[in-house]
């Protein structure tokens, strides 16, 4: 989960992009996408102290800053369904309340990310999951297409899904993910979820060869789009001094650096992530991976 910087930001959506990092095949090529789970990353700002919302802060009897803070409540105890049931209450109420929408949408791709790969129909059951988020992200781009949390999370759920779908769809998707994410960054440069996301879209774009974007056009009619190891590192440095606490992008960056054959590069930023402490949900496990990929690639 990433913390936006911003302090006068109301919305800590960025998912921990510490579920991140999921696969996307082309063809005969693994295209690894994004890795956004979720947590509530950050402090959001004191919603008391923002008079512009106090005075539409209960419809129909409703009290939405209170449904919000249990929804949120229920959504840091990794309990989204649970959390999508307080905001449901908020639409109820407010049909186009922002923050709830993007809660919403954040939740749902939870959800699809804690269902097992072992159930019968997990992947459309997966896909519903994922399909219901953009939905909500795509009414809250509505709402104020100037955020850039709308375009965010409409990008998190448009990866989630091409994880899911044929590999048609998942060409298809690869623009749409990177058009999200382009203007995420240009409405708030401080945004580190987006960075982080749009460094490993590059990476995992660069990695896929010749033949096989060749193969993506014959058969499929469309180019893919094209990244770089070098603009993946710069957009991942970015994410890590934005969020320096953040262990995922910093493991994200090392494996940039040592796709270009960076090893000091690449070691010294997993050395780095030991004494972080765990934060969000698959801290443990992001911990794990980056001590392997040391040991992996350490010094004769």
């Amino acid at each position: 989960m990433l913390r936006s910087t911003r302090p006068e930001s109301r919305y800590p959506y960025v998912k921990d992009v510490p579920v991140f990092a999921k696969k996307l095949c082309l063809g005969l090529v693994f295209f690894q996408w994004v890795a956004i789970w979720a947590t509530t990353v950050g402090a959001a700002a004191n919603a008391a102290g923002d008079d512009s919302k106090s005075a539409c802060c209960r419809y129909e009897g409703a009290d939405i800053g209170q449904l919000h803070r249990s929804a949120d409540r229920l959504y840091s105890q990794f309990k989204p369904r649970e959390a999508v049931a307080e905001l449901l209450k908020i639409l109820h109420a407010d049909s186009n309340n922002f923050e709830a929408l993007i809660k919403l949408a954040r939740a749902h791709i939870d959800i699809g990310d804690l269902l097992p790969e072992n159930d019968a129909n997990w992947q459309e059951r997966k896909l519903k999951e994922y399909t219901t988020a953009q939905e909500y992200a795509r009414k809250a781009l509505r709402v104020d297409p100037n955020s850039t949390w709308s375009h965010f999370w409409l990008a998190a759920a448009a990866g989630s899904i091409a994880v899911v779908s044929p590999v048609s769809k998942q060409v298809d998707l690869s623009t749409e993910i990177r058009d999200a994410v382009e203007k995420s960054i240009a409405l708030d440069p401080k945004n580190g979820s987006a960075y982080h996301i749009y460094g490993v879209w590059h990476r995992k774009v660069a990695e896929i060869g010749a033949a096989s974007r060749m193969f993506a056009s014959m058969l499929y009619g469309k180019s893919l789009p094209k990244g770089s190891l070098e603009k993946s590192i710069e957009f991942l440095k970015k994410a890590v001094a934005l969020n320096p606490a953040v262990i995922v992008s910093r493991l994200e960056l090392a494996r940039s650096h040592a796709a270009k054959s960076d090893w000091q590069a690449a070691r010294a930023m997993l050395k780095s992530i030991a004494p972080l402490p765990v934060q969000f949900s698959d801290d443990a496990k992001h911990k794990k991976n980056a001590a392997q990929l040391l040991e992996e690639i350490k010094e004769p």
